[in-house]
């Protein structure tokens, strides 16, 4: 079976925004820093703690993550969300609540026409997140009818 896993660039601070998510979502988090990496081992101090490689393993989805941009820099933008399911209520309001903290809660959690609970937040790191609850399996946004 394939999967897909969101990864996620930041600038300088993927060890906090990795570490704010586990605390949001729960999971196992590990971390190499190119400091430990056989890639560059001659490098400045400050650089030997930028984050090479993050993945936060979760129940049933994996984050990925690192400090490392390309040349052009790094560009945010609004083309790509992550979007979490949940199986029940409780879940998607403590997780709303968590990851708007310093972010900006775009759609608050709401009953949409199809069926879902459902809101949007781009979190205090620039990313943008739609969480998804659904009692209803037909309701589900993953199924087109």
């Amino acid at each position: 079976m394939k999967t897909l896993n969101p990864y996620i660039t930041f600038s300088g601070n993927c060890r906090e925004a990795m570490e704010f998510y586990r605390e949001c979502l729960g999971g196992e988090l590990h971390f190499q820093t190119m400091g430990e990496s056989p890639l560059l081992k001659n490098t400045s101090r400050k650089m030997k703690k930028l984050i090479v490689h993050a993945v936060l393993t979760c129940e049933n989805f994996i984050l990925m993550g690192s400090d490392m941009v390309y040349d052009n820099g790094l560009v945010k933008g609004n083309a790509v969300s992550i979007v979490l399911h949940f199986t029940t209520e409780k879940e998607i309001k403590t997780c709303y609540k968590k990851l708007s903290e310093d972010g900006e809660p775009t759609h608050p959690l709401a009953n949409t026409f199809w069926g879902t609970l459902s809101g949007c937040l781009t979190d205090k790191y620039g990313n943008l997140w739609m969480l998804h609850y659904s009692k209803n399996k037909k309701a589900d946004i993953r199924n087109i009818p």
